[in-house]
């Protein structure tokens, strides 16, 4: 399967949500008042403010719930190590992984040689986990043998302060092509729902205009736009 990413569930009103918790930090009542008062404009001039001061802790108000299919395990691992996340992942305990797929690299895909040195591997390992399933051998442990590389389906939550550290990170033209097309595609799906939380996200070079890395690409992005529009 290709990857397929979702924006399933979020925070209801996530901009005006994380405009009123900033606001009652200094107003005299309560968070649902504030809320009622706030309007779109008020919100979002907020939201311009906290971005400016780097007061980014009432962005943890505002969750985001994802699904992905067609992720491989390797990408899956680097998913999983931010840590500030929930994460539900198919198990390979439980489910039967006979008829399940491998992600092919794109640098393996150009190449018919290696594609087929890659797919006659993922043949055999898929031959002989079904071989081993057949013998009784618990799924548990037939999938030792599974390419690394194979595909899962994961649903997992962040907060909007997380969702920036995460695009950070994997927005990066050095991060893995895998992960960055899959944040790539979270960033779209979250700046339809609150653009004001997400207008500005990115690595360093988008967001402070420059590079903090300690080997730079020399490719820095002008834009989140220009961001958007890269593979």
């Amino acid at each position: 399967m290709s990857l397929d990413v979702r924006l399933i569930s979020h925070s209801p009103d996530p901009v005006r949500l994380v405009a009123a918790a900033a606001r009652l930090c200094y107003s005299p009542v309560g968070a649902s008042d504030i809320l009622m008062a706030l309007d779109d404009r008020q919100a979002s001039s907020l939201i311009d403010r906290l971005h400016r001061s780097g007061h980014m802790s009432p962005f943890e108000h505002a969750s985001f719930t994802f699904s992905v299919d067609g992720l491989s395990r390797v990408a899956s691992h680097q998913l999983v190590r931010h840590r500030i996340a929930s994460f539900s992942q198919q198990s390979q305990r439980y489910v039967d992984s006979s008829g399940g797929g491998c992600v092919m690299p794109p640098s393996v895909a150009a190449s018919p040689e290696a594609a087929k040195v890659f797919s006659d591997s993922v043949r055999a390992s898929m031959e002989a986990y079904r071989a081993l399933c057949s013998m009784g051998i618990p799924r548990e442990d037939a999938r030792f043998l599974l390419p690394h590389g194979f595909e899962t389906r994961m649903v997992f939550t962040m907060n909007a302060r997380e969702l920036h550290h995460f695009f950070s990170l994997r927005l990066c033209r050095r991060a893995q092509w895998e992960i960055r097309a899959l944040a790539l595609e979270m960033l779209r799906l979250v700046r339809g729902v609150a653009m004001e939380l997400f207008r500005l996200a990115g690595p360093s070079c988008v967001v402070n205009g420059r590079c903090d890395e300690e080997r730079p690409c020399g490719r820095p992005f002008s834009s989140v736009e220009d961001l958007l529009c890269s593979s």
